[in-house]
C-alpha cells in the first residue's frame, strides 16, 4: 500500500514538471493582448522661455517641462498642445500628456524626467496677445512671459567721468545729454575721533634755519573708539632746510596734550545710468566696464523700440527712462525712489565733457 502510494506521488511530480516546461512559457503578461489604455498624464513643472527678457513676437518660445507623469516611457504617446485666448490678450497654453498603454514589457521610471517643447506663435495667433501663459491639465498656473512688437538696437559707448564725481562736495553731478551718468549723495554720517598731540624730540639737528615752527603730523587714518597720537615735530619756518635727521625723530609719550575732538563725516553715495528711451521702450541686455587710461566708462546695451501696433508698456523704470544702478550692479525697478533720483538727474549740475 505504502508503495502504491509513493508511485502515484512520482507520477504527479512528472505531470507538475512536464506541465512548467513547455515552449509557451515565459513572465507574465502586465495586460491581455488585446487590452490597450488610453488616456492622460500629467506634468508639475513648466516654464517659459525665449533666451531674451522681452519675447518678440515670432520669436521661438521654448516649454521646459519636468516632473512628467505617464506611466512609463513606453506609455507616453506624444504630447499635444492645446492653445485658447482669454480676456482678449492672453494666450493660454496647455500641453496635454496622451498615454496608450499595451502589454509590451517596458522597464522604465513612472516619472519621466524633463522634456522641451518648441513652440512657434503664428502671426495670427498672437494678434492683440501681450501675454502667453502655460498651464497643467489641472488648470495650475505654470509659469508667464510678455509678448512685445518692435526691434531691438545694439549700441556700445563711452562716457567721459570728469574727475568733479570723486568730490562728494561736487555732487550731485551728471555727464550731458542722454545717455548719461549721475551721481549722488544719498546720506551723511556723522562721527567724532578723539585725539591729542604728542611732542616728538630731535636727537640729531641739521637745521640752519633762522626760526622753527610746530609741524603737526596728522594721520592719513584715524581710529575710532581710540585715542589717536598726533606726533608734532619742529621744522624750518622760513625756508626748505631739513631741521632734523629722518631717523632721528623720537617720540615722547610723557609729552603729551589735551584729549580734542575731530569732528568728521561719511559720505554715503550712488552712481546711476539714466538714458531716455522711446515711450514704453526698454534695455534688455546691459553691461559696463571702466577704461581707466582715457577716464571713460564703457557702456553697452539693447535697447527695445515698440512698434506702431505694440500696445503694452514695458518692462522699464519709467515710460521713457532706463535707470540702472552702477555701484550695486542691479536695474531699478519701479519704486518711490525712482521718482526722486530722477528730480536730481534734472537738476544736476552737468559735468565738462571733453
Amino acid at each position: 500500500m505504502r508503495l502504491l502510494r509513493n508511485i502515484l506521488l512520482m507520477n504527479l511530480m512528472l505531470l507538475a514538471f512536464w506541465a512548467c516546461s513547455q515552449d509557451d512559457d515565459g513572465p507574465l503578461n502586465i495586460s491581455s493582448s488585446n487590452e490597450v489604455f488610453v488616456g492622460k498624464g500629467f506634468f508639475s513643472v513648466a516654464q517659459l522661455d525665449s533666451e531674451k527678457i522681452i519675447h518678440l513676437v515670432g520669436d521661438t518660445l521654448y516649454i521646459h517641462m519636468d516632473s512628467i507623469w505617464a506611466f512609463s516611457n513606453c506609455s507616453m504617446e506624444k504630447i499635444g498642445i492645446e492653445n485658447s485666448v482669454e480676456e482678449d490678450s492672453i494666450l493660454v497654453l496647455k500641453p496635454i500628456i496622451h498615454i496608450r498603454t499595451s502589454n509590451e514589457d517596458c522597464a522604465a521610471p513612472y516619472v519621466y524626467p524633463d522634456t522641451v517643447l518648441k513652440v512657434v506663435i503664428e502671426q495670427s495667433m498672437a494678434k492683440g496677445i501681450t501675454t502667453i501663459r502655460v498651464m497643467n491639465n489641472k488648470d495650475s498656473l505654470m509659469d508667464t512671459i510678455m509678448v512685445r512688437r518692435g526691434e531691438f538696437d545694439l549700441d556700445t559707448f563711452k562716457i567721459f567721468i570728469d574727475t568733479l564725481f570723486d568730490s562728494v562736495h561736487s555732487l550731485p553731478l551728471r555727464t550731458k545729454g542722454s545717455p548719461s551718468v549721475l551721481r549722488m549723495v544719498d546720506s551723511i554720517t556723522p562721527r567724532v575721533f578723539l585725539w591729542r598731540t604728542m611732542k616728538t624730540k630731535c636727537e640729531l639737528r641739521i637745521d640752519m634755519c633762522d626760526s622753527v615752527r610746530a609741524d603737526t603730523l596728522f594721520p592719513s587714518s584715524w581710529s575710532l573708539g581710540d585715542t589717536n597720537l598726533v606726533p608734532v615735530r619742529m621744522m624750518c619756518a622760513d625756508s626748505d632746510l631739513i631741521y632734523c635727521h629722518s631717523s632721528r625723530w623720537v617720540n615722547d609719550s610723557s609729552a603729551l596734550g589735551e584729549v580734542q575732538e575731530r569732528p568728521d563725516t561719511i559720505w554715503h553715495t550712488s552712481t546711476y545710468y539714466i538714458e531716455e528711451i522711446p515711450e514704453c521702450g526698454s534695455v534688455d541686455k546691459f553691461s559696463t566696464w571702466q577704461d581707466y587710461k582715457e577716464g571713460k566708462k564703457a557702456f553697452s546695451r539693447l535697447l527695445f523700440t515698440p512698434g506702431e501696433d505694440e500696445s503694452a508698456c514695458g518692462p522699464s523704470t519709467q515710460k521713457d527712462l532706463y535707470m540702472y544702478d552702477i555701484g550695486r550692479g542691479v536695474y531699478m525697478a519701479d519704486t518711490v525712489d525712482v521718482d526722486s533720483i530722477v528730480a536730481v538727474w534734472k537738476k544736476a549740475k552737468k559735468a565738462r565733457s571733453k
